[in-house]
């Protein structure tokens, strides 16, 4: 568990318009791709001193960016178009360490979720900044 203080950006249950994985005929296809994004920020840019968007996160590009990524063609695994997210959150020098998860459903008899999740400290977010481009 984390000492101190510390604020985040939470967003859940984002329904994801993408084309992910390769199925057979007879093979279950999700009916939805579910994202959850939790992104570390400067607490500064949650406990400010008056009201105004130029003194918070303005999540809303990015949300933009991520809807623009999971559209982007076809995907063969959730951990491309997950990378690619991550790249986009990194790209926020405001974006300290993330958590994400990107999970489907359902995965067998119309039941059942699937999801990876990946979670990023302050290091390995600072580290993914400069391979941005590589990852367009």
């Amino acid at each position: 568990m984390k000492t101190g203080s510390a604020a985040v950006i939470e967003l859940r249950d984002l329904h994801l318009k993408t084309d992910i994985g390769t199925y057979g005929p007879h093979d279950t296809r999700p009916d939805v791709h579910l994202l959850d994004l939790t992104l570390g920020v400067d607490v500064n840019q949650v406990l400010i001193a008056r009201d105004g968007m130029a003194h918070v996160f303005d999540y809303d590009p990015l949300i933009v960016e991520i809807d623009r990524l999971a559209a982007d063609g076809h995907y063969e695994t959730q951990e491309w178009l997950m990378t690619r997210i991550a790249s986009a959150c990194a790209a926020y020098p405001a974006v300290r360490w993330m958590e994400i998860s990107l999970k489907k459903a359902p995965v067998r008899l119309g039941s059942g979720s699937l999801g990876v999740r990946l979670t990023l400290d302050e290091a390995a977010t600072g580290a993914l900044r400069p391979s941005l481009t590589q990852l367009a």
